[in-house]
């Protein structure tokens, strides 16, 4: 496993990896239950089953934090074959429990500018 890159987004972080082994190994590795074990217990899953599966490029998982507040999350593992013969890792995780959204929302009408508060 080689250069990782990171980018942070607003609700969440993506991860990238160059590895050496084959797309067809990793593959197994992130979406076999018995293999998926070793790296990532069932026990931080929501589901041990995954939300969406395309088979041999992406698999997706519901994650729940194991201390309050008991956070939800989704973690979407892709894969792609790289120049050098290896697989390339993309590692999305994404919070998409709503209690934490930083977002600001305003009124669909209101046509002024958002305003902040001082503390």
């Amino acid at each position: 496993m080689n250069d990782e890159k990171t980018k942070e987004q607003r609700n969440g972080i993506a991860l990238e990896y160059e590895l050496d082994e084959s797309p067809q190994k990793v593959w197994r590795a992130i979406s076999i239950p018995e293999f998926r074990e070793s790296w990532l217990p069932k026990d931080a899953l929501a589901d041990p089953e995954a939300t969406s599966v395309t088979p041999g490029k992406e698999v997706r998982y519901r994650m729940r934090d194991d201390a309050p507040p008991f956070l939800e999350s989704t973690v979407t593992f892709r894969i792609a074959p790289n120049a050098a013969g290896g697989t390339s890792l993309r590692i999305i995780h994404q919070l998409t429990d709503m209690r934490f959204d930083r977002t600001t929302r305003t009124a669909e009408n209101n046509n002024s500018p958002t305003l902040m508060l001082a503390a």
